[in-house]
C-alpha cells in the first residue's frame, strides 16, 4: 500500500511542474477511464468518460461518453462490438475568448484483433462512425494499431511496468478525406490483474495544424 502511494505521489510531483508550465499554452490534458465489464465467458459490457482539456488543468474542450456491448471470439483473443456514445464539445469561436458548445451523437461498430508477437502485444482495431453532430450526419473510418511491451522482472507471470505506443489515424468518406492522426508514447503500470494506469503524451495532428497532450488513463476490467 506504502508502495502505491508512494508511486502516485512521486507522479504528482513530477507532473506539477508540467502543469505550471501549460496553463497558458497550447499543451492540453486528457483524463480517461476505460472500463470492461465481462457479463459471461463470451459477452462483455464496455464503458468509457474521456475529459478533456485545452491546457493542462480545466477549461473544458471535450466530454466524451461512450458505451457498447462487445463479443469476444476466437479463444477470446478478438472482440466485435457495438456501441453508443455522446460527445459534448466547447469549441472556441475564431481567435476570441468566446465558446460555442456542439453536441454529437455517434453510433459505431468495431473489431479488435489482438496478436503477441514474443513478449510483445500489438492491437488492431477497425472502428466504423455513424456521426450526428448537431444537425448533420457524418460517417468515418477509424484504425487504431497499438503495442504493449513489458518491462521489469515479472511477478505472478506478470511485468508491473510496460511501454504503451500507438497510431491511430481518422478517415472520412466526404471530401477532405483525411481527418486526423493520432501518435502516442507513455508508460504504464499494472497495480494487478484488473487495473492498470498509464501516463503518455499524444501529437494530434489534423490537415493543417496540431496539438500535444499529456494523457492520463486508467483500465479496469471486471
Amino acid at each position: 500500500m506504502k508502495k502505491k502511494i508512494s508511486l502516485a505521489a512521486l507522479t504528482l510531483l513530477l507532473l506539477l511542474p508540467i502543469f505550471a508550465q501549460s496553463q497558458d499554452s497550447n499543451f492540453g490534458n486528457w483524463l480517461i477511464y476505460i472500463g470492461n465489464k465481462k457479463l459471461n465467458s463470451k459477452w462483455n459490457l464496455h464503458n468509457e468518460v474521456q475529459y478533456r482539456n485545452y491546457n493542462a488543468i480545466g477549461d473544458l474542450e471535450q466530454l466524451l461518453l461512450r458505451t457498447g456491448l462487445g463479443y469476444s471470439f476466437n479463444d477470446n483473443k478478438n472482440n466485435i462490438l457495438l456501441g453508443y456514445g455522446y460527445i459534448l464539445s466547447e469549441n472556441y469561436v475564431g481567435s476570441t475568448d468566446e465558446k460555442v458548445s456542439v453536441n454529437e451523437h455517434r453510433i459505431f461498430q468495431q473489431l479488435v484483433l489482438n496478436q503477441k508477437i514474443g513478449s510483445v502485444k500489438l492491437g488492431h482495431r477497425y472502428r466504423f462512425e455513424q456521426r450526428f453532430v448537431e444537425s448533420d450526419f457524418k460517417l468515418r473510418f477509424r484504425y487504431f494499431l497499438s503495442a504493449n511491451i513489458p518491462l521489469c522482472v515479472k511477478e505472478d507471470n506478470m511485468s508491473k511496468f510496460y511501454l504503451s505506443a500507438y497510431n491511430e489515424i481518422f478517415l472520412n468518406t466526404k471530401t477532405a478525406i483525411f481527418d486526423r492522426n493520432r501518435l502516442y508514447g507513455g508508460i504504464g503500470y499494472n497495480v494487478n490483474q484488473n487495473i492498470r494506469v498509464e501516463l503518455g503524451y499524444m501529437n494530434q495532428f489534423f490537415e493543417t495544424t496540431s496539438r500535444d497532450q499529456l494523457n492520463i488513463l486508467t483500465f479496469v476490467n471486471f
